[in-house]
Parts: structure tokens; C-alpha cells; sequence
């Protein structure tokens, strides 16, 4: 069975799908694999240790035409005529609304699996692209809070003077939440985090930051381990509550979202007014409408005298680590897709297994 992998052409994208390591892995469980020339230069792999890995380099369509294909992100319109008919494709597909890429690629029943919707259950566990790749952007976050802070992250004493810790506010404490906490921890600040979902306390302060605590008169837990839409009036609330919270941060870096959903605004201007000159916003929820109206996607700007940093894909500042952390979920996911025939691996049915059945994009 073979594997296609094409060179990533979404502008800013630095990943690749499968990286060296990951490919001789493969090759030794049986698979065939083609890697397009240069897909993984950006992230710092060549092409001769690809080949040293097993893999053979392929060039223009031919890397579209494998029996899978794997990618990071979704195919272009044109990329989508590329593929066989009825091949399989992995990738993060943004599976929220069936688009005319989603509608091309069910029309050449194409076996779409979004690694969106890998399901949260233990299984799964090693094949949840959106866990690993939200662990590096909360690291990555607070690398760029610190970039554009123009002060120390820790309390610093010299024979010149002394520094206060940055006061460092982390909103949402899911996976990137919590590795941002950790990094800020790690960095010296003065971490505070807050998260609607109150199971969420014990997490955050077993990192040594200070919980955020706020009665809305409802839970914001969700199914899946993710939080849910609040109310109206519990929106508001949350807004009013966390203001002056917020206003005394130096350093904000909010990771809240809702799958499928506009991002909640947690950050109003008024706050923002309020802050400090030179205090930073790293807004996670940018690709969404951001948790603060002012940001601007893939844009950094300075209002009201505060950096607000709305980078949407902090995994590709980090390429060669985002891209064995995403090999090694897409490794995983193959493992549970194919058998050992009589003469070499056969694709199970997709919808004889809960994970790869939950992944696959159909017609709505």
C-alpha cells in the first residue's frame, strides 16, 4: 500500500506531514511511501534523508496519487483533481462547513478523514493532531509574549536595580492553555489562568499558577473534555467578573474556543483601554474572530498602547518539532486503518473502527 505526500502550498505553512524517522518507520511496517521534492525543507528535513528513510521523491501530480495521502492542511481546489478517485486523504480538512473543496473532494468519493474530528477517548489518544499541535502553540504563545513585551518575564534583581514578574494572565486551560501556563511558569512569571469549566482549577493550579475563580451561575463544561457556549447573560457576566482581572495583566494570552463556533469575547476594548502601556494580548482564538475584538488575524498591531498578536498557526514557527509531533499521529492513525494480507497491507473498512468513522467527512 502506498502513501503520498505532498508539499504543503498554504502560504506560511512550514510543516510536513511525515518527517524521516516517521517514513523508515513505516516503510519497516510495509507501506510505500512517496514524498514530494522539498516538502520537508521548511521544516528542515532534506530530501536525501528521506530517501535514506526508504522513501522514493516524487514530483508534480504524482504526489497526489497515492491510495492515501497525507497532508497537514486541506487541499486547494485544483490539488483536489489531482487525487484518485476514491483514495483516502488525511489532513486537517476544517470540517465545520462543507465548502466546494469538502463538496470536490466527497463528489470524487474521496475517503476524507479530518484529523479534527479524531474523537477524545483513550484510543485516541496518540492520534489527536489537535493536542499536539496545541501544546506547541501554547509554548509558542508565550515565546511571542515575550518577543513583544519590552520587560522581563522574571523577577530579576541586579546590583542596578530590581524587576517586578510580569503578571502573566492565561485565558482557557485546555491543552494549549495549560502548556502556556507551564512555559510561563518555567519563564518566571506571575501566572493567573481561568477557564469556564470549573473541573479545571485542580489542573491549573498543579502548575503553580493562581486559578481564576468566577460564579456565572452556570458550568461551561462541555461534552468531550471541551467547554460549551455560555448564555447570554453569563457571557456578560463572565465579561464584567473578569475585568478588572484582566486589567491589571501585563501579558494576556487567550486559548478559548468552541468548536464550530465564533471565538467568545473575554477581552472587551474597555479592558484593553485599561491596561498598561507596553502590555501585550496574544490572542490563540485569532482564525476564529478572536477573544479580543480588536485583534487582527495574522496581524500584529498596537492599540490603545497594547500589542495585540493574532498569529493563527503557531505550530509553523516551530516546524521540525510540529511536524514530528503531527507524523507521529498520523503513524499512529495508519496502525488501526490497514491488515496484513497475503500479499502486503489492505485498507480495513473505515467505518468498522469508532475512530476512523468519526473522522471521515459525508454529505450533509
Amino acid at each position: 500500500m502506498n502513501i503520498s505526500v505532498p508539499k504543503e502550498t498554504l502560504a506560511g505553512e512550514t510543516r510536513v506531514a511525515l518527517t524521516p524517522e516517521l517514513v523508515k518507520k513505516l516503510t519497516a511496517k510495509g507501506f510505500a511511501i512517496g514524498i514530494e521534492q522539498g516538502a520537508g525543507l521548511a521544516a528542515g528535513f532534506e530530501d536525501a534523508a528521506y530517501v535514506e528513510a526508504g522513501a522514493e521523491m516524487l514530483s508534480g501530480a504524482a504526489a497526489w496519487q497515492g491510495e492515501i495521502v497525507v497532508k497537514v492542511r486541506k487541499p486547494q481546489q485544483d490539488e483536489v483533481a489531482k487525487l484518485k478517485d476514491g483514495a483516502v486523504l488525511i489532513a486537517h480538512l476544517e470540517p465545520c462547513t462543507q465548502d466546494e473543496v469538502i463538496q470536490a473532494l466527497l463528489a470524487k468519493q474521496i475517503k476524507a478523514i479530518a484529523m479534527e474530528r479524531i474523537p477524545r477517548i483513550s484510543r485516541a489518544q496518540s492520534m489527536d493532531s489537535l493536542s499536539s499541535q496545541s501544546n506547541i502553540a501554547g509554548y509558542r504563545a508565550v515565546i511571542e509574549a515575550a518577543a513583544h513585551y519590552g520587560r522581563f518575564m522574571p523577577l530579576m534583581m541586579t546590583s542596578a536595580g530590581s524587576a517586578k514578574p510580569a503578571r502573566l494572565v492565561v485565558l482557557g486551560a485546555g491543552v494549549a492553555g495549560l502548556q502556556a501556563i507551564a512555559t510561563a511558569r518555567r519563564l518566571g512569571a506571575d501566572v493567573h489562568a481561568y477557564d469556564v469549566r470549573p473541573e479545571t482549577q485542580e489542573q491549573i493550579e498543579s502548575l503553580g499558577a493562581k486559578a481564576i475563580v468566577l460564579d456565572l451561575g452556570e458550568s461551561g463544561s462541555g461534552e468531550g473534555g471541551y467547554a460549551k457556549e455560555l448564555s447570554a447573560e453569563a457571557k456578560a457576566k463572565q465579561q464584567q467578573l473578569l475585568a478588572d482581572e484582566l486589567a491589571k495583566a501585563h501579558i494576556i494570552i487567550t486559548t478559548a474556543l468552541i468548536p464550530c463556533r465564533p471565538a467568545p469575547i473575554l477581552i472587551t476594548e474597555e479592558v484593553v483601554q485599561r491596561m498598561r502601556p507596553g502590555s501585550v494580548i496574544v490572542d490563540l482564538a485569532a482564525a476564529n474572530g478572536g477573544n479580543c475584538p480588536l485583534t487582527e488575524k495574522d496581524q500584529v498591531v498596537v492599540k490603545h498602547g497594547v500589542s495585540l498578536v493574532g498569529h493563527t498557526n503557531y505550530p509553523a514557527m516551530v516546524p521540525a518539532d510540529s511536524s514530528t509531533f503531527y507524523a507521529g499521529n498520523i503513524k499512529n492513525l495508519l496502525e488501526i486503518m490497514v491488515d496484513k494480507g497475503e500479499n502486503g497491507l489492505l485498507l480495513k473498512d473505515l467505518d468498522q473502527d469508532e475512530i476512523t468513522k468519526a473522522a471521515q467527512l459525508r454529505a450533509e
